[in-house]
């Protein structure tokens, strides 16, 4: 989605079986709203497959890494490094600063004395799972919080993303798909990208009917 910068979001540490929906759901959040990539640990393969499938299906660009070297991405990457904690500082009251410090921000935002936008740079957003280490909070150039108050890791990175660009992600034209979502007040509707329907009520291209993760069944409560 960047042109001038790369936006990453690692998934910090990953428990098979225990974290394998909310691995998946980072790294489905992570393309829906606007990253160019995530990186998940090793031992995470199922979540890059669902992701991967998504990709191939609903389109692109954006991909999906299998890493098991997390301490030396967050340590040696050359950019800006914002971690997601609930005990960070308020999302609201740093965002402007992490924009102008990756070089998104505009006129009249911060940005020295003309408002100009800083050179471009590279963001790594980093979305612990299991505890994280303390050299995380030393390391990272931001340590950003989404209400601190508990809440869903997945959640948290939404907004974040979501305040990062804007809401420009939400306008965002897909590559490469053989098919896309038709937005209706009431149905569930699914064409190739060329625009012929597919089979109401169809697979949502990750192995659930609704688009969700893979095993999230629709509820027909909600």
């Amino acid at each position: 989605m960047n042109d001038a910068r790369e936006v990453v979001v690692l998934r910090y540490g990953h428990r098979p079986g225990r974290d394998d929906r909310m691995t998946t759901h980072v790294g489905l959040t992570a393309r829906a709203l606007g990253a160019d990539r995530v990186i998940f640990p090793d031992n995470a393969g199922q979540s890059a497959e669902t992701v991967r499938g998504v990709t191939d299906r609903f389109g692109g660009p954006f991909a999906v890494e299998l890493r098991d070297d997390q301490k030396a991405i967050v340590r040696n990457f050359e950019g800006i490094v914002v971690h997601l904690t609930m005990y960070g500082e308020r999302v609201q009251e740093v965002e402007e600063a992490v924009r102008e410090a990756v070089g998104l921000a505009t006129d009249g935002e911060a940005g020295g004395a003309t408002g100009a936008a800083s050179t471009p740079r590279d963001l790594l957003v980093v979305v612990g799972g299991e505890k994280v280490p303390w050299a995380l909070y030393e390391r990272a150039d931001f340590n950003v919080g989404v209400t601190n108050q508990p809440h869903s890791e997945v959640a948290g990175l939404a907004v974040f993303l979501d305040r990062l660009f804007e809401g420009a992600e939400l306008d965002r034209e897909w590559a490469d798909a053989d098919r896309r979502v038709v937005p209706e007040a009431t149905g569930k509707t699914v064409v190739d990208a060329d625009g012929d329907p597919r089979e109401k009520g169809g697979d949502g291209g990750d192995g659930s009917e609704d688009g969700t993760a893979a095993g999230d069944e629709p509820d027909d409560r909600d």
